[in-house]
This record gives structure tokens, sequence and C-alpha cells, in this order.
């Protein structure tokens, strides 16, 4: 399929959902429906959670099924999701509409995964990748602008509106064709167990790297706020300084790891991260936090596309769905636990804490892969 227009489908949905889960439900649920900050916590987690958990049942189907069957059946769940989060009353209508909201939103990025050539893999997972935080970046930023300009129900509007937009897009999507006689799912996932014993050099990565930064989310305003000395538009800047350059650097650090090889992209990569991040709790100044904002997204762009190239090379040809399916629920343990998990070191031990624990944990990647080297890296 044209990468233009999957790219374009990954920034509608991105927008949407960061536009949502960042900027719309906070907003919405405590000044609109008067729910409490925790009941906001709990629907934004349960989205992640049925999205990590539907990816591993939609990459089962999408071996089978046609995969326009099973987008058109998504974006229906996901309008639903989005109609019942706006008209929401009560606490367990926008768990729900999360939910929901979640499972539609999920078989996007497994089309992505399973379509992009083998050959210049690492180039075209940059664009895909610069794509998704173009809207995930943009999408709460303007939604704020929005929510300044119109009220609830506008802003809602044109959410909804891009959503539909990208369901029209989805019917011009072509997947490659399923399997003509798929095993059983269970025989699936047996494969791939038998399979995923090669891949255990990857856990580390796969767990820690999505731990540590969402470790962060919980508490990256307060700290910016209380301990960087940032106003509001100055902790915008901040965001948008390291998304942009992430996102400008994701093209060509893919083609540079596609030339070059993973393993030392990924190991500056992680290292990078570690030092950006301790650096981050030790300077107050604003042009100093936008210097390591810089470091922190270049290093980000060098990870992701060696990182999920390298991935691919472990999906069987055979099971393209089933097998992104669980790598993405894997590397959905690290979502659903880090907030959690940071939020406790902070309340226990203070808003710097979990930067350096998160620092650690990126040092330790780079650290394991610099001593345990395989094939797969050359």
């Amino acid at each position: 399929m044209p990468l233009a227009r999957l790219a374009f489908l990954f920034f509608l949905i991105e927008f949407v959902r960061g536009a949502i889960l960042i900027s719309y439900i906070p907003k919405y649920a405590v000044d609109e429906l008067y729910l409490t900050v925790t009941t906001v916590g709990f629907a934004v987690t349960m989205h992640y959670v049925a999205d990590t958990v539907a990816k591993l049942g939609i990459g089962y189907l999408l071996d089978r099924f046609p995969l326009q069957w099973i987008l058109q059946t998504c974006f229906a769940l996901s309008i639903v999701g989005l109609l019942m989060l706006e008209y929401a009353m009560e606490a367990w209508v926008l768990v729900v509409g999360s939910i929901l909201f979640g499972v539609g939103a999920s078989p996007i990025w497994l089309v992505g995964m399973s379509s992009v050539t083998e050959s210049e893999r690492g180039k075209q997972m940059g664009a895909l990748y610069m794509a998704w935080m173009m809207g995930l970046g943009l999408g709460p930023v303007m939604l704020n602008f929005f929510l300044d300009w119109f009220d609830y129900g506008i802003s809602f509007l044109v959410l909804l509106g891009m959503t539909a937009l990208a369901w029209a897009i989805s019917w011009f999507v072509k997947g490659a064709e399923n399997i003509p006689h798929p095993e059983p799912f269970f025989r699936q996932l047996g494969a791939l167990a038998v399979h995923m014993k090669a891949v255990k050099p990857l856990l580390p990565g796969m767990i820690l790297q999505t731990l540590g930064a969402a470790m962060l989310l919980p508490i990256l305003p307060t700290f910016a706020e209380e301990n960087l000395l940032l106003t509001n538009s100055q902790y915008s800047f901040f965001l948008l300084t390291g998304g942009a350059f992430a996102v400008l650097a994701l093209v060509p650090m893919g083609r540079l790891s596609d030339k070059l090889g993973k393993k030392w992209f990924l190991i500056a990569g992680f290292l990078s991260v570690a030092f950006g991040l301790y650096m981050i709790t030790t300077i107050e100044t604003l042009w100093v936090c936008l210097f390591w904002a810089i470091v922190l997204g270049v290093s980000y762009a060098a990870v992701l596309p060696a990182w999920n190239a390298l991935l691919a090379q472990f999906v069987p040809p055979q099971q393209k769905g089933v097998g992104w399916g669980v790598f993405s629920t894997v590397e959905g343990i690290g979502v659903m636990l880090g907030p959690v998990i940071g939020g406790i070191i902070a309340d226990s031990f203070g808003l710097s804490v979990p930067f350096l624990v998160a620092a650690a944990l990126f040092l330790f990647i780079g650290l394991f892969y610099v001593w345990f080297p395989f094939r797969l890296f050359k």
C-alpha cells in the first residue's frame, strides 16, 4: 500500500488519540462532568490496556480474515467509543468509551508494521513513526488551542471529523493476501513461543524502554513546574522542541540504520537517552532544558526505527499479524505498569527520582546489548 496514505492514517488516528487522552478527557471529565481525577486516570489506563490486549487477538484475525472487515469494524467501535466519551454522564460510560476507542484504534499499528518492505524497513518505519509522533504530539497541543477558542462540543466535532476522515481513507488500504489455510490460533502461539526463544535478548529492551518512558507520564508536568521552574508556555515549548527534533531525525536515522547496522545505533541511542534523563534532573534554565530536549529527541529517533526493524526479523513471514500482536502486547506491559510505578516512586521519594530510575533502566538496556551481542545486530 502507498506509504504516504498509511502514514497519514497513522497521523489522524494518533492526533485524535493524543488529543482525547491527554487533553480532552482530563479537562472535560473534571470540568464538565465533575468526575474525579482518579476516574480519569483509570479511564486512560483502561484505554491502553484494551489497546494492548486487543492487538494480540486482532493480529490473529488479520492472518485469517480480510483486512477491510477488521478495519471497518474497528473504526465503527472507535466512533461509538468517542460518542460515549462525549455524552458520558457517569464514570462507567467514560471507562467503556475509552475501552472501545482503544480496541478500535488497535489494528492500525499492526497493519503498518506488517506492510513495510524488508529492503527499506528502517526507512519506512522511520516515516511511520514520524507520522505517529507528529499526530500524538500535535493532538493535545492543538486541542488546547481549540478549547481556548471554542467550546467542548465544537472541539469534539473536530476530532470526530478527523476520525471520520481516517475511516474514509481506510477503505483504500490494502493488506497482504491472507494465508489460504491458516493454522489454529493456539498452534500459531505455540510456534511463536518456540520462535521467541531466540528473542530472549530482546526482552529487556521490549519491556524496560516502555516502562521507563511511561513512568514519566504522570509526573512530567509537575516536575517541569516545580523542579525546572518552567511556565506552561515554556513547558509546551520544551515538549515541542524535543518532539520536533525526534520527528525530523526519524527518517535520516532509519536510513542510516539500514546502511550501517542496528547494534550501535541502539546502544548509542539507549545510552544517550539515559544520560539525557539524568541531566534533566540537574538543570534549571530554559535554554539548557531545550538542549537536553533536543538530545533526548534525536536519541529516541535513533532507537525507534532500528529497534522495530530488529524486531521485524523475529516475526515469521506467515504469522505477521499474530507476531506483531505478541510483540506489541509484551511492549505494552511497560506502558500499563509505568504510570503507576512512576507515580508511587514520585510520591514516596520525590519528583526527580522517577527520572533517575528511568535513566538507570535505559543505561541497563544499552549496556546489556554491549555485553550480549547477537548475530541479527550485524
